[in-house]
């Protein structure tokens, strides 16, 4: 009686394809995820720097011209997640080149 306790190659190369099948499927889904999450971060952040311009321009009497005059009042960095630009045109913010 010959007991050998173990895996054959042909067994190890078969879980070892699908594994990997279920990683082609799972990780562009996981990084579409993110875009989508990263965007609506950047619209919340937007939306709360909109708000900070209304109070601004209550206090000094102006519209701010970059979003650095906005760091006062805004607790943090004021950027998106996906690191894109957010400029200040005629008092209304939004990404650069949009």
């Amino acid at each position: 009686m010959n007991n050998n306790l173990g895996f054959t190659l042909i067994e190890m190369m078969i879980v070892l394809t699908i594994i990997s099948i279920l990683l082609l499927i799972i990780v562009p889904n996981m990084t579409k995820n993110t875009d989508v999450v990263n965007g609506k971060s950047c619209d919340a952040t937007i939306k709360l720097l909109q708000a900070q311009v209304g109070v601004y321009e209550i206090e000094k009497g102006k519209k701010p011209t970059k979003v650095e005059d906005l760091s006062d009042y805004v607790d943090g960095a004021i950027k998106c997640p996906d690191n894109s630009t957010l400029v200040i045109e005629n008092g209304i913010v939004k990404k650069a080149g949009s």
